[in-house]
């Protein structure tokens, strides 16, 4: 297991969470914080506790901003319970962000929390630029010293900003592009807003090779690899050049608004012809491009390879038998159905799988080998190589081979499995047409990368996959969600139990036509719950 996550039995099934908010964050834990503006550990016997007062907040935060106003990073950092960080981003953007005359206005106060505004100037070589903003703090107690000290976040002093990112002004470090769809039209974050961190990452790798020239600009320099810097203000403008994108217009727009429905959402579309991305879009409190970039297990979606993997196996086929018990034990572990699904001895393969049944896949765990969905999903659907070149940074999949419980868990898309919806889109494409095309959402002719490859599915597995994925988006779980959809349609349901969550994550996967698409809703319950509707919105758009 990978450092950081965390594991439980959850249902009879491993669930795995990397990070603490699913995908990981920057978190704050004030009473364990290290104590600012101290030397060494207080007098306990006169060590406040408890609660910062309503004068101790107003005092904390006026001396805060006194000395971030003019300039003075260690003092200011003295105020925060994380002074070595804060010192450094306080430094940066006196210094490396070049700005000047900072007034600060204290606003209305609510329990520990400030919220105040900022007025300044950033200046470079004779250019300058005003600067307005919002932000807010929180004051909490130092542990040690018992001072009352400013809970330190670097959104405190930008509200753009995490962990890792530091502000600058200077030349961009790549020129400005004009992003455009397949058929020529422009993309903006206006317009796009979840395409905003993909368009900086576009802009970083192709700006040069789409012709531009940069121009001196106030952005945010972000501390994860591959993700380009995010402009706040233009000082002097460069060229933009034209980056022809794989990307629907009309598919992006309808992705978005897919989103907005449900927090915590990412969705992703491709064309299966070929492995163009057609819409990208996440709905997330961090701006996060999870679609692309996220690492959760993905519930019965996973059911997918599963299937192919009894199939190409020659345990069972379609039509062959997957009994669907109420129960099913594997290495001294018990797993069950979702509650309300009648058990079924006799049902076959195409039937279990439309019911999206835990116990039938489970029964198959002591047929196949420790590593054989592991080698499914690699050689034949393209997973979990670190191998895809998509134009941005991805995640291409993990499935390991694990051994005891998570044999069986994992191919219930639990265990050991992390996907991202770029992942899960692909399957159903490679699924559909029994081909795996890396997805890209630039074309390979503009640099010549070279792209991931696998030997994909036999004709007889496409047709008995096909033919499972249209039994559930007709009358299975996924049929709600796919109803009124048109055309050669199917789909798979999932749902993940995630350890800490309140509600499952929420994952779904189809395709109509020449259109795969996948989304996850985290902690959004079953698959046709929230992630269904998403995904069919935009089949309905794109197909």
């Amino acid at each position: 297991m990978r450092k950081g996550a965390k594991a439980a039995v959850v249902g009879g099934v491993f669930a795995v969470m990397v990070g603490g908010a699913g995908y990981g964050a920057y978190n704050f834990v004030s009473a364990l914080s290290d104590d600012g503006g101290g030397s060494g550990s207080a007098d306990t016997s006169t060590v406040k506790s408890g609660p910062p007062s309503g004068d101790e907040v107003k005092e904390t935060a006026g001396k805060f901003f006194a000395a971030w106003e003019k300039g003075k990073a260690t003092e200011a950092a003295d105020y925060t319970n994380f002074a070595s960080d804060a010192e450094g981003l306080l430094a940066a953007y006196r210094d490396d962000a070049h700005i000047r005359d900072v007034k600060i206005t204290q606003g209305t106060t609510s329990g520990r929390t400030v919220r105040f505004s900022v007025k300044a100037t950033v200046a470079y070589e004779g250019k300058s630029k005003p600067l307005a903003y919002d932000s807010e703090l929180t004051v909490v107690r130092g542990e040690t010293t018992g001072k009352a000290l400013v809970d330190w976040n670097p959104a405190v002093v930008y509200p753009k900003l995490r962990k890792g990112d530091t502000l600058f002004t200077g030349e961009a470090a790549a020129p400005p592009i004009k992003a455009v769809d397949r058929n020529g039209v422009e993309l903006t974050k206006e317009k796009y807003p979840s395409l905003g961190p993909i368009l900086d990452a576009l802009r970083e790798k192709y700006g040069e090779k789409a012709g531009g020239r940069p121009g001196v600009e106030f952005a945010i320099r972000h501390g994860q690899e591959g993700e380009g810097d995010t402009t706040l203000l233009t000082l002097a403008k460069g060229r933009a050049g034209t980056l022809r994108t794989t990307l629907s217009a009309t598919a992006q727009a309808a992705a978005e608004k897919a989103v907005e429905k449900f927090s915590e959402s990412s969705v992703v579309a491709v064309k299966p012809s070929t492995g163009d991305v057609l819409a990208v879009a996440n709905h997330r409190n961090d701006g996060w491009n999870a679609a692309f970039l996220g690492e959760l297990a993905p519930g019965s979606t996973m059911k997918i390879v599963s299937a192919a993997t009894l199939i190409d196996d020659g345990i069972t086929t379609a039509t062959g038998p997957a009994p669907c018990p109420a129960t099913a034990t594997w290495q001294s572990q018990t797993f069950k159905n979702l509650d309300g699904m009648t058990p079924n001895d006799s049902a076959t393969l195409s039937e279990s799988f439309a019911r999206s049944c835990n116990t039938a896949f489970v029964k198959y765990a002591d047929e196949v080998k420790v590593d054989s969905l592991t080698k499914e999903a690699q050689e034949r659907f393209g997973l979990g190589r670190d191998n895809w070149k998509v134009g941005v940074q991805s995640f291409d999949g993990a499935v390991p081979a694990s051994g005891g419980p998570n044999t069986a868990a994992n191919m219930l898309g639990q265990g050991d499995v992390q996907m991202s919806p770029l992942n899960m889109a692909s399957v159903t494409a490679t699924a559909m047409t029994g081909t795996f095309r890396q997805p890209v959402i630039v074309p390979q002719r503009l640099d010549g990368r070279q792209l991931a490859t696998a030997q994909g599915l036999k004709a007889s597995t496409v047709q008995q996959l096909r033919q499972m994925m249209n039994r559930t988006a007709t009358s299975g779980t996924a049929a709600n969600a796919m109803s009124g959809l048109s055309g050669s349609i199917g789909a798979k349901t999932g749902s993940a139990e995630v350890d800490g969550q309140a509600k499952s994550n929420s994952w779904f996967t189809g395709y109509r036509n020449d259109v795969a698409a996948a989304a996850v809703t985290q902690e959004g319950g079953h698959g046709g719950d929230a992630a269904g509707p998403i995904v069919a919105t935009v089949l309905r758009a794109a197909g």
